[in-house]
């Protein structure tokens, strides 16, 4: 199977219309119910995943040691499990997020959101981060791999590049930012990595999302998912 047919292997992710999004509740199936702190607790994962099962968010995203609780907690509901890899620095070695890989996807991960090597990309060097992102995606086997490339460290040219790389290495999505560095998604950030990957891959926006409106202005841009901690806030403050 070639990287673009198993790209292909997705769900259909339409482009939405403004027409679609009239009503905040409308946003619940692109949101991953996100919970990265490092003193959450069992505790905060099962309330987590308490919300993302009533609200019907898309997603739910923890640290991988608080997968087993999250999958736990989720039960059969159609709320795919995240966990994230090589977070938040991206600054291990290939092999190391593999390994952290195939531990995420045997305690029932759907989803792996990893950190690229910054530096690699930084310094153009394009095979050594082919090779950082594929084994991700190789280890992932039937689980989406997001790239996470941090685009509020990067020049318009390095995001360019991050997605074509991660592109060629037959990830699924690419995703602005961790959260935990400089920068946030943006309307403009998106609209290039749309620009770039095309239609057959996912664009995942996270990072300060805060408002609905800003969530709208992201999935018009060419979003397809939004990674956020403010997801029931979205909900309750409305438009």
């Amino acid at each position: 199977m070639t990287k673009e047919s198993r790209r292909l292997r997705l769900p259909n992710l339409p482009l939405v219309s403004k027409e679609q999004l009239q009503n905040p509740s409308a946003l619940c199936p692109f949101i991953e119910h996100t919970l990265l702190k490092a003193d959450a607790t069992r505790a905060d994962v099962e309330r987590l995943a308490e919300e993302a099962i009533q609200f019907g968010f898309g997603g739910a995203c923890v640290n991988v040691c608080q997968l087993e609780t999250l999958v736990k907690a989720l039960g059969k509901a159609p709320v795919r499990a995240v966990a994230v890899v090589g977070f938040p620095l991206g600054a291990t070695l290939p092999e190391v997020k593999a390994f952290e890989t195939r531990e995420a996807v045997r305690l029932g991960a759907k989803e792996i959101d990893m950190v690229i090597n910054l530096g690699a990309l930084k310094e153009g060097d394009d095979a050594y981060l082919g090779y950082d992102i594929g084994a991700v995606v190789k280890a992932a086997g039937d689980a989406w791999v997001k790239v996470i490339i941090e685009t509020g460290l990067l020049t318009e040219a390095q995001k360019e590049a991050a997605c074509v790389v991660a592109k060629a290495a037959g990830a699924h999505f690419v995703k602005t930012c961790t959260g935990f560095a400089q920068g946030q998604a943006t309307v403009a950030d998106v609209a290039l990595m749309r620009r770039v990957l095309g239609a057959g891959m996912g664009v995942k926006a996270s990072g300060g999302i805060a408002t609905a409106e800003a969530a709208v202005a992201l999935l018009l841009a060419g979003a397809n998912r939004l990674g956020t901690s403010s997801g029931l806030k979205l909900l309750q403050n409305g438009f």
